[in-house]
């Protein structure tokens, strides 16, 4: 058997060999100890000390990416995938057992292990903002410890790409952004599920033929210098090219010099295949170097002039929201962008600061007993108890106007006033008159008694669904500098106990 792996993918020939022509066979690896150790070692205490706790855990993020004023939650159908399989295989426990750490018993309880609890979660796609819980854990004190560090792990990675991707394509103002980042990702996990994430964001396509091929979405690319190179000329490299892919012809001419040889020959080609009657289909011209506000504008004139005005001039070089969107203020002449490093890494903010913590336990007579971490940063004090999500609307207008964190069993009624304040400055209201206004609850049912109630979109079909997601925002809210934020409110009966909680906990003699 030959095995090819990464994170999430094994190829098995002996499988695959079984399979239809053209099928792709996967399995996934097990993920289970993709964890952090004193996860595991807090399960031992819990077990050695035993409690039939049920608790909440909560995750969320306390900053926006990037400097903007919200985030595209991603990473959720890798999650599902990570629960549903979750155990601890006979290897599993034999590799524990040689760190000399863990007890027999404690070992032989993990072989039988699975999840049992409930998960709830923001689906993926949606904007969201901070601090308010994008995936929550109802489950036994030990499952829910267990799960931390992978679910922060697929949740951080995958929304931070999805968010980088969308500010990339608001920047291009409705030209094509590619994604062309694998190369520099950290990694193939990050190569693959980073793709993945920007297309949720909004890329039309990605350089990653894997990617391509596990989420079925468009691949794109073009060739690279060394095709030029690799021919006695420029004009031969070009017109190969074009003869072998006539219906997609995108010709790098910036190899030896732009706009005296490369823009040239690439015109010389077109207007060859023109002339013989059989035009090309889809063709244009790349830049991947120089100044491409330029260049495009010079190269759009001579493309215009040579009478080719439907070829496209598409562009990469170390792109990323802001060179976009200054080069788009200088009238740049391009189409088409791939952009590959400063998205696939998010590389002015490498890290999306998710976290998890813990926010209610489950008495005897079956309620949620609220919980609160304290710190002297205001932002990490934690929301306490068992909690949902509303999203309110302004109904004429469809724009978000601000979520309401609430306990689990509050409802809100549209056609009743509904006070929203800042729990931070809470002089700031909003009084929104019932009729005004709609509600949709957000945080949805993913598992229930350890078994999976949601089936995840199609890559294609979450992308859409962003789209319109980002729809509801409004302008001030999507811009790249100094957007307007969107409140993320408390309803008054969760901001009551919390307020109640922290005089308790800072009371002193």
């Amino acid at each position: 058997m030959i095995v090819v792996q990464s994170e999430r993918i094994r190829y098995d020939t002996n499988v695959i060999n079984t399979m239809r022509k053209g099928e792709f066979a996967m399995r996934a690896q097990n993920l289970t100890l993709l964890t952090d150790l004193y996860e595991l070692t807090m399960m031992q205490g819990y077990y050695e000390n035993p409690s039939d706790q049920i608790v909440v855990f909560d995750a969320f993020y306390r900053k926006n990416p990037c400097g903007g004023a919200y985030a595209v939650c991603a990473g959720l159908e890798q999650v599902i995938e990570y629960v549903r399989d979750l155990h601890f295989s006979p290897d599993d426990i034999d590799y524990l057992r040689s760190l000399h750490i863990f007890n027999d018993d404690f070992l032989e309880y993990l072989r039988g292990f699975h999840f049992t609890g409930d998960i709830y979660a923001i689906p993926e796609g949606t904007v969201v903002f901070p601090r308010e819980p994008l995936l929550k854990v109802v489950a036994p004190i030990m499952e829910a410890q267990l799960v931390e560090t992978a679910i922060l792990n697929m949740i951080n990675h995958q929304s931070l790409i999805a968010t980088k991707a969308s500010r990339v394509v608001y920047a291009a103002k409705g030209d094509g952004i590619m994604e062309f980042g694998l190369r520099r990702a950290q990694g193939p996990d990050a190569g693959i599920y980073g793709a993945r994430a920007a297309m949720i964001g909004g890329c039309i396509g990605t350089s990653n033929v894997l990617t391509g091929q596990m989420f079925d979405v468009p691949v794109k690319g073009t060739h690279a210098h060394s095709w030029i190179m690799s021919f006695p000329d420029e004009y031969t490299a070009f017109k190969t090219y074009a003869e072998m892919y006539p219906d997609n012809c995108t010709l790098l001419v910036d190899t030896y010099d732009t706009l005296k040889s490369g823009v040239p020959n690439a015109i010389r080609v077109f207007q060859e295949f023109k002339d013989a009657g059989k035009p090309l289909i889809k063709y244009g011209i790349r830049l991947d170097s120089g100044d491409l506000a330029y260049l495009s504008k010079e190269a759009r004139k001579m493309l215009d002039e040579a009478g080719f005005p439907e070829a496209t001039i598409c562009a990469s070089n170390d792109l990323d929201e802001f060179l976009l969107h200054d080069l788009k203020m200088q009238g740049a002449a391009i189409d088409s962008w791939g952009v590959g490093t400063n998205l696939i890494t998010s590389k002015d903010c490498p890290s999306f600061g998710g976290v998890y913590k813990l926010a209610a336990i489950q008495n005897e007579e079956g309620e949620f007993v609220p919980k609160i971490k304290i710190s002297e940063n205001t932002e990490k004090i934690t929301n306490p108890g068992n909690k949902t999500i509303y999203r309110i609307y302004e109904k004429a207008s469809g724009k978000i106007k601000a979520d309401l964190i609430c306990f689990a069993d509050e409802v809100i009624d549209p056609k009743q006033d509904l006070l929203l304040f800042d729990p931070m400055d809470t002089w700031k209201k909003t009084k929104l008159a019932g009729g005004t206004y709609t509600v949709r609850e957000i945080l949805l049912p993913i598992f229930k008694n350890g078994e999976c109630l949601y089936k995840s979109p199609t890559l294609k079909e979450i992308a859409a669904y962003c789209r319109e997601e980002k729809d509801t925002l409004w302008d001030e809210t999507k811009r790249l500098f100094y957007p307007h934020r969107v409140y993320v409110d408390l309803s008054q009966k969760l901001y009551a106990v919390k307020q109640s909680l922290l005089d308790q906990m800072t009371m002193t003699d």
